[in-house]
This record gives structure tokens, C-alpha cells and sequence, in this order.
């Protein structure tokens, strides 16, 4: 199993509580960072969230050390939600965190699922704002129709449910047209991916 660490940080709206999966074997020329982002924070989601979690793993078994974070209001974090801006920063205090405390400085991977793949396409504008490099993005039921969700690169992985009732696959299809962007659709799945956390791995480790 991978090694999982707690810890709180302080962030600008208070204490931001985080876990870290770390990978068992170091696989990368230079340690770097994913950070997970968890669904919305009003509809219950969390950093435990399944797919939040599938995230992690999966990104730990690919080398990179693992973050996921509770937004604003969930769990020990302080503060209330913020539509996006808040969190945002309060991910980009994580990231700084993570790259300080295990000298992961290598190019960073944002993973997130429902409104966190919406904080994620904004927290990708910021890192290119200051020139860090974006390994990859996951994109996984991506917010689209919901939230502004930004332009994100073309060798993103964008992954969404067949039967999705909370963000329709329709409304992905038309964001990502414009970009030219694939997205792997889950035959029979709904938003949460019941029965299907293994399939959103297996399409992870695929594509890499």
C-alpha cells in the first residue's frame, strides 16, 4: 500500500487540512506533485470522495506524489465557500506546501472531479500565468454547463459517464468540441462512477 500522510496548513481563509498518498517507488527524474481536487463542497463532496480517491492512488502509482485537500467549510478546513476564487488560492498554498516540503519540483499534474476539474481549469491559468509546467490534467465528469470551466491542454484526459444526470455528456461534448478535445465516454455510467472507479484508473494509466 501506498504511505498516507494528514497534515494542516495554513491558508489565507485558515487551516486547510490535506492528504498525502505517497508512491511506493520513485519513478520520476524529478519528484513532482498531483494535486486532487474533490467535487463541491455544498452537495457533500470531499477529499474522501471515491473518485477524489481514485485519483490519488492512481496518480501515486504513477509516481507523483499525491495531494488532496478539503475545500473551504469541509472538514477541518476553515472558511466558507467561495465559488471557485478561494479555492483556487487555497490550492495554489497547497501546491507551495507540497513542492517545499518534499523538494517536488517537477512538472505538476491537476487532477479533479466535478467542480473540482472547474477550480483545476482555473488553477491551470495561474500556474501558466507563473510558469510552472502542467504535466497533465485529469478531467474527470468535468463541470462543463455548470461552472465556466476554462480551456485546458490538448493532451488533457477528460473522462465523463454515459449516463451522467448531474452534468450531461451533451454539455461536455459541446466545451470540448471547440478545443478539439477528446473525451472517453463510460458506457452505463452515472456521475459518481458506482461500480466503475476501476475502469476510470484503467483509462488513466492508458492514455499517460
Amino acid at each position: 500500500m501506498n504511505k498516507t500522510q494528514k497534515n494542516l496548513i495554513t491558508g489565507a481563509a485558515g487551516q486547510i487540512e490535506i492528504v498525502v498518498d505517497l508512491p511506493k517507488t520513485s519513478v520520476l527524474s524529478t519528484p513532482a506533485i498531483a494535486l486532487i481536487a474533490h467535487p463541491h463542497p455544498l452537495f457533500g463532496g470531499t477529499m474522501d470522495n471515491k473518485v477524489a480517491q481514485t485519483l490519488a492512488r492512481t496518480c501515486a502509482e504513477l509516481g507523483y506524489i499525491s495531494v488532496r485537500s478539503n475545500f473551504r467549510g469541509v472538514g477541518q478546513t476553515e472558511g466558507v465557500h467561495d465559488e471557485g476564487v478561494g479555492e483556487t488560492e487555497d490550492l495554489l498554498t497547497v501546491l507551495a506546501w507540497a513542492q517545499n516540503e518534499f523538494a517536488a519540483h517537477g512538472a505538476v499534474v491537476l487532477a479533479g472531479f466535478s467542480f473540482g476539474t472547474f477550480v483545476n481549469s482555473l488553477l491551470a491559468q495561474r500556474l501558466r500565468a507563473q510558469n510552472q509546467t502542467i504535466a497533465r490534467m485529469v478531467m474527470v465528469g468535468t463541470a462543463a454547463g455548470k461552472w465556466a470551466v476554462q480551456t485546458v491542454p490538448e493532451d488533457s484526459i477528460v473522462i465523463h459517464g454515459e449516463l451522467d444526470e448531474t452534468i450531461p455528456l451533451y454539455d461536455v461534448l459541446r466545451w470540448a468540441e471547440p478545443q478539439d478535445l477528446p473525451v472517453t465516454v463510460v458506457a452505463g455510467a452515472d456521475h459518481f462512477f458506482h461500480r466503475r472507479l476501476q475502469v476510470i484508473k484503467n483509462i488513466i494509466v492508458r492514455q499517460w
